[in-house]
């Protein structure tokens, strides 16, 4: 049942270090990255489909983006949708390619991307907490249905513990690393 209730609570915490990687994916940096665009939408025969589900992205060189749309007509959609999107990017068509250059970011850019990231970092923290609050809850139910003793109801907590600081200690890494990326020019 301790076991359960361990495994349960670790692979939860993962899930939230990797929920934290995936968005910080999404801040960028000074670098191009194919999932930059990720979270952009098209109109695709009459429903929004991610422009990875519409279009070929590939990182040209180490300030440009190339995306080919699969079809001829979906190229001024998909140039439309980027530009529209929040990520402050101008795309060039050229026949059925466009290319996405990155503009240099300002430090003034840096210093907001990077209190976003923090912000970021502080959610995953919250919910690595909260997954621990849970997991000591369900201890305390057990103890209190008599089905474990308290020195093994204590033992659980002691390694919940452990597991918290591990993966909070997982997310201040992961935070580190971006902030460093961030603010390498």
């Amino acid at each position: 049942m301790i076991d359960d209730i361990q495994k349960d609570a670790e692979r939860r915490m993962q899930k939230s270090v990797e929920a934290l990687k995936t968005e910080l994916a999404k801040i960028r940096t000074g670098r191009p990255h194919p999932s930059l665009l990720d979270h952009v939408t098209v109109e695709y025969y009459g429903s929004e489909v991610p422009i990875s589900q519409v279009a070929n992205i590939n990182v040209e060189d180490s300030r440009t983006l190339s995306v080919t749309p699969w079809e001829k007509p979906m190229v001024g959609a998909v140039e439309k949708a980027i530009m529209t999107s929040d990520l402050g990017l101008n795309p060039a068509t050229n026949g059925n390619v466009i290319r996405v250059p990155m503009p240099p970011l300002t430090e003034e850019r840096r210093r907001d991307l990077n209190k976003v990231v923090k912000g970021e970092g502080e959610s995953a923290k919250v919910a690595i907490r909260n997954i621990r609050r849970d997991a000591n809850s369900d201890f305390k139910s057990l103890l209190k249905d008599k089905e474990i003793s308290e020195d093994e109801a204590r033992g659980a907590e002691d390694g919940i513990q452990k597991l918290t600081d591990k993966y909070v200690a997982q997310v201040d890494a992961v935070l580190q690393e971006k902030e460093q990326d961030l603010l390498s020019i």
